[in-house]
């Protein structure tokens, strides 16, 4: 056995996931998308006049601001599948358990965003 033979040494066999820097980018991606859309959400409360459930049925009843409802959901829930799944690759060694929890964390981000759009898409 050579010194490159046990991944030791300058020709070290690298593995993986290798999420590393795309993670990282999005992460930071859909936050900014997330505080653009709060700020959209503050502006367009701040500037309306109507504060009962039909001033905010009429402005969720737009397109454009169903979209981008919509679009930041998919960004949040994305962003929260990044995280939990660091904290349980981080967290938990058990192999079994991890892929148990990545699984529900998993189920349960697509059943919250298909909910959600199911909702937005309905008004």
């Amino acid at each position: 056995m050579s010194i490159n033979d046990n991944g030791i040494g300058p020709k070290r066999r690298v593995v993986g996931a290798h999420y590393g820097m795309r993670d990282w980018l999005a992460q930071r991606v859909t936050a900014v998308l997330m505080v653009l859309y709060t700020a959209i959400l503050l502006i367009s409360f701040l500037t309306g006049q109507n504060f009962t459930y039909e001033g905010w049925a009429g402005l969720f009843a737009q397109q454009w601001f169903k979209l981008i409802t919509a679009v930041t959901l998919i960004g949040l829930f994305y962003h929260a599948w990044v995280g939990m799944r660091d904290v349980w690759m981080d967290y938990v060694r058990a192999l079994g358990l991890r892929l148990v929890l990545q699984i529900a964390t998993m189920a349960w981000l697509i059943g919250c965003a298909v909910w959600s759009i199911q909702i937005i898409w309905s008004v």
